[in-house]
């Protein structure tokens, strides 16, 4: 059973944002302040990227741990109100990004994805990331 009621859910689920996140905001500073330039919400790219290094072939995914099933096979037990709908809107997101993933290798794209909480806790690290395989990629396009 919910705790809210429908109008009270139905607010909360109407004020989720699926770009400008808090964390996408954060990773985005972070790597222009360093002097990375990327596009945003690349609807070009298979999957929609939250950030793309085109030129260099670099796709970087935010996740959030809710919605792309971080742990699911142990955290699917704690959705206690319509299950069905949920189970199967998660799973549907699990199953896509292992197919965009896929498809974007495949292309000759580099995949990076990293989860909300991740971002949060080791915000450098996960730009560090990012620089890493930029700069591998971009030495490819020099020869």
């Amino acid at each position: 059973m919910d705790k809210l009621t429908k109008e009270q859910r139905r607010k909360n689920m109407q004020a989720i944002k699926s770009k400008g996140t808090k964390i996408e905001v954060a990773l985005s500073k972070a790597l222009w302040s360093k002097g990375y330039r990327y596009r945003k919400n690349n609807r070009t790219v298979l999957g929609t990227p939250d950030l793309t290094f085109k030129k260099f072939k670099i796709a970087v995914f935010v996740d959030s741990e809710f919605w792309h099933g971080k742990d699911w096979k142990e955290n699917k037990n704690k959705i206690k109100s319509n299950q069905e709908f949920w189970y199967n809107k998660i799973e549907a997101n699990i199953k896509r990004d292992k197919k965009v993933n896929k498809e974007l290798k495949k292309q000759g794209w580099k995949v990076l994805r990293f989860w909300g909480k991740e971002i949060e806790k080791h915000l450098e690290q996960c730009v560090l990331k990012i620089i890493t395989v930029y700069k591998s990629n971009s030495k490819r396009f020099l020869i």
